[in-house]
């Protein structure tokens, strides 16, 4: 490890906030751009070995931060994350910066055009500050990133160079994507706070074509991780046909959960003794506070989401490779040597498919929907693991050896949200190993605030739990 390189505890680490920092703002303690020398500084000391960005701005971000520090002095903010500085995964267009998407077809690629969320960020005041590493195309070839507990481990994926970033403290905030489990996986690899909303809830500007993906903030509190996204819908709203996510635009006062529901998923049966132990004690901890919590052998109405998403992995899969083939195969016979073997991969997969069995993983979808609303008036959420574990140890690809199959981790417990298109928070409330574990909890459709409150109260009020191996 470098000697950047923090000790993971999630008592006592805290990375980079900003909420925090308004008041000084506001009384000519503190400015904007010295806040944003201070986020280059971190950039210097950690990114030669974290690698989370693929390009930065320092020059525009500069004059942005310039702009917010006239604002502030002048007592005329534009909104709360006016002058934060914010990351952007290089899925999503910059008008003054390339979108590359992690792949070499790209290269060189500058549409000169904001996505809808950077664009509503920009008239919030924030500081466009990077593009952020994403894996090839939103997928799961990975690119450089390393996770900012451990360089020889993953940051996640897909969007590893926004959660790793945020990890490293270079920035309090940074924008992701998901369609299975791209925000999540690596926000809780990485030890922070992430929203992935409720489905069209952040509206995805170009990013329409496939059913499941979803933009969301990853951040060092959860705090600054609601300011974010609801400062983007107050301006961006939601996608079209949606109403935009809902709720305060301050973030929403802590809630204590009465009943959970404890969601094992296809994922249990491979989880690692230590990561089952973390696990099972924090949810003594919520039983210790008061909270019920209820699994799948207390109710058939449990059992039947869990059987519904036993199978979540090869049906969330499949539907985006299919909703995907098109783009892909243009892609590909336009620049075939600029896409990885692994997206030829999951390309012949989907043309491999039919219509039909498109139609059938929809009904496969539509149950777990079905399921999933039944649990409503049983539960106030879901709670499960964000992550297998801790972030998985990734070497590189061998030369003449097979593909590894999951160099960015696996997403197995965050199928069943993007599928069921619920709203998700994660929060950093277990180490296993020194490296973070995340836990989530999912709600029904539009409670975005409802999961953050109760996310804030079990931070605020729940023991994290530490295991290490003996």
């Amino acid at each position: 490890m470098d000697n950047q390189t923090p000790i993971y505890d999630p008592r006592t680490f805290k990375g980079r906030t900003f909420h925090d920092a308004r008041a000084a703002f506001a009384d000519g303690t503190d400015t904007p751009i010295a806040y944003l020398e201070r986020c280059l500084e971190a950039v210097a000391a950690r990114e030669p070995v974290v690698r989370a960005f693929a390009s930065l701005n320092e020059e525009t971000a500069r004059a942005a931060a310039e702009a917010s520090t006239k604002r502030w002095q002048d007592g005329k903010p534009l909104s709360t994350i006016d002058g934060m500085p914010v990351g952007i995964k290089d899925l999503l267009e910059t008008k003054d910066m390339p979108s590359q998407m992690g792949c070499v077809a790209f290269d060189g690629n500058f549409p000169k055009n904001d996505n809808a969320a950077v664009w509503a960020l920009r008239q919030a005041g924030a500081v466009i500050f990077g593009k952020t590493v994403t894996a090839e195309l939103g997928g799961n070839h990975p690119g450089p990133t390393t996770n900012p507990f451990d360089p020889t481990r993953t940051a996640g994926g897909s969007s590893s160079g926004s959660a790793a970033a945020v990890g490293a403290a270079m920035m309090p905030a940074a924008i992701g994507t998901q369609v299975g489990g791209s925000i999540i996986r690596p926000a809780a690899y990485c030890g922070n706070f992430a929203l992935k909303p409720s489905q069209g809830a952040i509206h995805r500007g170009e990013r329409q074509a496939t059913s499941m993906s979803t933009h969301g903030p990853h951040a060092a509190s959860i705090e600054d991780m609601w300011q974010v996204a609801i400062e983007i819908a107050n301006r961006a709203g939601g996608d079209p046909g949606h109403p935009g996510l809902m709720g305060p635009m301050t973030t929403p006062h802590p809630i204590r959960p009465e009943r959970l529901i404890v969601l094992q998923t296809e994922g249990w049966e491979g989880l690692d003794a230590n990561t089952i132990s973390a696990f099972e004690q924090l949810m003594d901890n919520l039983q210790s506070a008061g909270v019920t919590l209820l699994r799948r052998g207390d109710h058939t109405w449990i059992e039947s989401l869990e059987t519904s998403i036993a199978n979540a992995t090869k049906v969330c899969g499949m539907i985006t490779a299919w909703e995907n083939r098109w783009f892909q195969r243009n892609l590909v016979d336009r620049c075939p040597e600029g896409v990885s073997a692994r997206t030829h991969a999951v390309l012949a997969k989907a043309e491999a498919m039919t219509r039909d069995d498109y139609h059938t993983l929809l009904l496969a979808r539509e149950t777990i929907r079905t399921c999933h609303t039944a649990l409503a008036p049983m539960a106030d959420a879901a709670i499960t693991l964000a992550c297998p574990g801790p972030a998985t140890l990734w070497p590189g690809d061998i030369p003449g050896k097979p593909l590894a199959p999951q160099p960015t981790g696996d997403a197995v417990f965050n199928y069943p949200s993007s599928l069921i298109g619920a709203p998700v928070v994660t929060a950093p409330m277990m180490a296993v190993d020194g490296m973070p574990v995340g836990l989530q909890i999912m709600g029904q459709r539009n409670e975005d605030a409802r999961m953050t409150a109760m996310a804030r109260w079990i931070h605020q009020n729940i023991d994290p739990v530490i295991v290490k191996t003996s």
